[in-house]
């Protein structure tokens, strides 16, 4: 289904415009521009693993936190379901030797900080622009699932010892189970112990500025890369029309789906379909080529196999990070 629809969404795209135009569009291409956009959006990634640190407890240093974001990202442009995730995990697990289900709790509370992000952005643009109302509403839902997911954290943070009596009650019938999953809750609330931390809180929002203005400032370059030159504001909407976009299920690289939300951004700006399907695929091939690259040489460098991260099990329990065995 994910590879139909994005199958679907190329074709739809490529019927759209003037094929001899596109071409005569990306000839024109200002390789420069694409460099230096390259640029940007790899510091984001780097970004990403320097914020990732402050999500972790006070005082506790996981080593790998850069290769496992760009082996990450990488498994995502070449894997389905996106798998790159889980091996963002087992990159950080394995290195550290320890902390699988910590390491989770914090990739759950950057997804939802970024979506709670990518929601104000396009809040904002929404007051300046006409923002199709597709995206209005997907943005919407996402607010909604955001407010369950943060709720959720908030309570397991504040009240780790009534989540423990809940699931001690839900798994009496089974002990065995009850306290594989006990343990693995124990380890799982210590990763939320990051957004606790006062003093984790300005860093956090610095690197969460620049983690979000510099996949932006990649936009709005190669948007200049193809002559198509707009403000600054251009590579905000592209950023927040693509986020939203590669929420749809699709195939691996968000094939498709991010080339759709790319042109339709740049076409909020009055410009014509075929620079803005240029522009798309420009910046995805650009952004996607360099990330599997990078990634796959930190995939070699740390001795592992996608295979194996994917097919790795989860630990069923695995010591607290700062050496307490889970009560």
């Amino acid at each position: 289904m994910a590879v139909a629809i994005s199958v679907a969404l190329i074709a739809y795209l490529l019927y759209s415009v003037d094929l001899t135009e596109l071409g005569r569009q990306l000839a024109r291409t200002h390789w420069g521009w694409v460099a230096v956009g390259v640029a940007a959006g790899l510091g984001g990634l780097f970004a990403r693993a320097a914020r990732w640190r402050y999500f972790f407890p006070r005082d506790v240093h996981p080593p790998g936190l850069v290769p496992a974001i760009m082996i990450g990202y990488m498994a995502n442009n070449v894997l389905p379901l996106r798998a790159g995730e889980f091996v963002r995990i087992y990159v950080v697990a394995r290195r550290w030797g320890q902390g699988f289900w910590t390491a989770l709790a914090t990739l759950i509370v950057e997804r939802l900080l970024d979506s709670l992000s990518l929601v104000l952005i396009l809040g904002v643009l929404v007051l300046s622009l006409d923002v199709p109302p597709l995206f209005r509403n997907a943005a919407l839902v996402i607010l909604a699932i955001d407010v369950v997911g943060v709720t959720g954290l908030v309570l397991l943070a504040v009240f780790p010892a009534a989540g423990r009596r809940i699931l001690a009650r839900l798994g009496r019938r089974w002990p065995a189970v009850e306290r594989r999953l006990a343990r693995a809750y124990d380890t799982f609330v210590v990763g939320l112990e990051g957004i606790r931390t006062v003093r984790h809180l300005p860093p956090l929002l610095v690197w969460t500025v620049i983690v979000w203005v510099l996949p932006a400032i990649a936009a709005w370059t190669t948007l200049r890369a193809v002559d198509v030159h707009l403000p600054f504001v251009g590579g905000w909407v592209v950023v927040a029309f693509v986020g939203l976009g590669i929420s749809i299920p699709s195939a691996p690289g968000y094939i498709g789906v991010f080339h759709v939300a790319a042109a339709k951004a740049v076409e909020l700006f009055g410009i014509n379909p075929s620079a803005g399907v240029a522009f798309a695929l420009v910046f995805h091939a650009s952004q996607f080529l360099t990330v599997t690259l990078v990634g796959w040489l930190y995939l070699i460098r740390e001795g592992v196999s996608l295979s194996e991260a994917t097919h790795a099990p989860a630990p069923s329990a695995l010591p607290d990070p700062r050496g307490r065995e889970p009560q």
